[in-house]
């Protein structure tokens, strides 16, 4: 029996999207396959989409930021129903037997699948995962922004846990962009003083409306003197090279310095402004489903959504040009129709 789905596919690198049909095959016994109603698009994506990793294998669908309905479950499935709402991210299954999976650390499993890594993901009108990958939405997140939770919420809740942050800590942001500007409303909420760091002044006002107490540009060398040894966690959010020595002088004694963005250059580290305050710098990826409920109970707690642009699915690659150029405030979320 066919399990024909419809996605937009890229057939190769630099290639626009199209219109893609594919079967499916049957639904595995663990798996859950979801009607896609919304999908966020991700700077992952245009990576995938130009095999920036060396690991896409075309055509690819892409779209790792989905909200929808279940639809239908294998007899294995657990914790979702048919009718319910639920967001997937970046990992599409796991082992569940490995160290790291009966632990809790299910996305830092070896055998971890990626949504989009050899697999279509969510710019279709269905996608399956491995039940755990599925994550119930509570009730009170608008469908229509929280798909861009999924992964890029993730990524900079995930690591509040990971290091301790409390929340009477000085903490900084480095890049208000797509991650950074959730990471300002996620750590202002957690009630942490927070300091975002910037290129640009121009967005002072809506930084501070996110909940920035503090907007620093990072060229200013003289405001970033001014903030030596203050601040107990800094998150990088971006994928550029920066003055990271001016940067971590900034960190307070045993604060850490920690990244979520891919900066693909090496960076340069002066061991002994490890040393003398006993400093940390580390990185993570996005996290485990537990975590992932977690992010969207606090999220319906606290009326923190992602800001985001809308497209229609039909759209897709009008969309995707507007991300590479930048423009996207901040996030963008295509909406599915019967027109794929």
């Amino acid at each position: 029996m066919a399990h024909i789905f419809t996605g937009c596919a890229a057939a190769g690198k630099g290639q626009p999207l199209r219109r893609f049909e594919f079967d499916a095959g049957e639904l595995g016994p663990e798996q859950v396959e979801v009607a896609v109603e919304y999908c966020g698009i991700c700077h992952s994506d245009l990576s995938m989409l130009d095999n920036d990793w060396g690991m896409t294998q075309y055509p690819i669908v892409p779209g790792h930021e989905v909200i929808g309905k279940v639809v239908a479950t294998g007899p294995q499935a657990k914790g979702v129903q048919v009718g319910q709402r639920v967001g997937i991210g970046w990992s599409s299954g796991s082992c569940l037997a490995c160290r790291q999976c009966l632990s809790g650390d299910l996305h830092l499993c070896s055998a971890a699948e990626g949504t989009i890594v050899h697999r279509h993901g969510g710019f279709a009108d269905r996608v399956r995962v491995q039940w755990p990958w599925a994550v119930p939405l509570p009730d009170g997140l608008d469908p229509a922004k929280a798909g861009p939770l999924m992964c890029g919420g993730i990524t900079v809740f995930s690591p509040l846990l990971l290091a301790g942050v409390k929340p009477t800590d000085r903490v900084g942001v480095v890049g208000i962009g797509g991650l950074g500007h959730m990471a300002v409303r996620f750590l202002s909420k957690w009630g942490c003083e927070v300091y975002a760091f910037t290129s640009s002044d121009a967005k002072r006002e809506e930084i501070e409306r996110m909940g920035a107490h503090h907007v620093v540009n990072s060229r200013d060398a003289a405001r970033m003197k001014s903030l030596a040894h203050t601040l107990d966690f800094i998150m990088v959010t971006v994928n550029v090279p920066l003055d990271w020595k001016a940067i971590i002088h900034t960190l307070a004694p045993r604060g850490r310095l920690h990244f979520v963005g891919a900066v693909l250059e090496p960076v340069p580290v002066e061991v002994f402004s490890l040393i003398g305050s006993q400093r940390v710098i580390s990185g993570s990826p996005t996290g485990s489903p537990a975590v992932m409920a977690t992010m969207l109970e606090f999220c319906a707690r606290h009326g923190i959504m992602p800001i985001t642009e809308v497209f229609p699915m039909s759209q897709v690659n009008e969309a995707l040009d507007h991300l590479r150029a930048g423009k996207a405030r901040y996030r963008i979320v295509l909406e599915n129709s019967s027109k794929l």
